[in-house]
């Protein structure tokens, strides 16, 4: 039987403008999905609905377009999956690792505070933020029942130790072929427990980005991730749910990022550094690329 073609995926999200940092990251996945032979898609991360916008959508495929990118129809979009995510949870659920959690951020605040006054250490996760607490992770049923019936906003967390525990001695890596934040290559050994009890379902959100998106990469069978370093450590609790979800293992490319010109990454809130900019200033789609690639 013929080998199954390889799968490349852009996805962004339509909260904002597309800046120079996602054209490289379309274009290199459209391009290796050529050199390969394979195919590639396009994803609209559109779950957060209060900052997602229509027009933001529009512009995404207008600037895609003009830099001379095709992508195979139809384009997923996360809003009109919701029941997969859903099913996703559930799973995890059954499984026994995830927990309903409440804290607000000022509690959240307040508890880590409280400890480094103390002249303590609170747990950070790798992109900086404290670790949660975890304080309803040893509710009993009955305390479990009481808050999701309280009415008060709650969201759906991750066990981490008990997923953990659900791998026994088997080492969660994945297969890197591009690098790290320190050239890190090749097989690299999966750390989700540096995260926490990550967040994968929320009141005004009905799935968090690490749920949605191995979801979402298992269900469109892609086969190559390329994405950027920021996300280089997220990966970690990707191969985690991957794996309590029974998905495939898909190969990771992580790229360097476009920084601006105060040596941060790019947002969607810098207009001078956006696609439609170049467009405006008549630039051709070449100069782009000769920039960025």
């Amino acid at each position: 039987m013929p080998d199954t073609p390889p799968v490349f995926r852009f996805a962004p999200s339509p909260n904002g403008l597309l800046h120079l940092g996602h054209a490289l990251s379309a274009v290199l996945n459209h391009d290796m999905a050529r050199a390969a032979g394979g195919h590639f898609l396009l994803r609209i991360e559109d779950i957060d609905q209060t900052r997602c916008r229509s027009e933001f959508e529009t512009a995404i495929l207008e600037d895609l377009a003009w830099l001379g990118l095709h992508w195979q129809e139809p384009v997923r979009r996360q809003s009109e999956h919701l029941d997969a995510y859903a099913k996703a949870l559930a799973r995890l659920n059954d499984l026994g690792v995830v927990y309903p959690s409440a804290l607000t951020r000022g509690e959240i605040k307040a508890a880590v505070a409280a400890v480094e006054v103390a002249g303590r250490t609170w747990p950070r996760d790798p992109d900086g933020s404290p670790v949660y607490p975890g304080r309803e992770r040893t509710y009993s049923a009955g305390e479990r029942a009481t808050l999701l019936s309280s009415g008060k906003a709650y969201a759906w967390r991750l066990d981490m130790a008990k997923a953990l525990s659900l791998m026994g001695d088997d080492r969660l890596t994945w297969t890197e072929n591009g690098s790290g934040p320190e050239g890190e290559t090749g097989t690299v050994v999966a750390d989700p427990a540096a995260w926490g009890d990550v967040i994968l379902s929320r009141s005004d959100a009905p799935s968090s980005y690490h749920l949605s998106v191995v979801v979402d990469d298992a269900l469109q069978g892609i086969t190559h991730i390329v994405r950027g370093r920021d996300l280089y450590h997220a990966t970690s609790v990707h191969r985690l749910l991957q794996r309590l979800l029974g998905l495939p293992e898909p190969l990771y490319h992580h790229h360097r990022l476009i920084l601006g010109a105060d040596g941060r990454k790019l947002s969607k809130s810098n207009q001078d550094t956006g696609i439609a900019a170049f467009r405006a200033d008549g630039r051709t789609p070449a100069e782009l690329r000769a920039l960025i690639v």
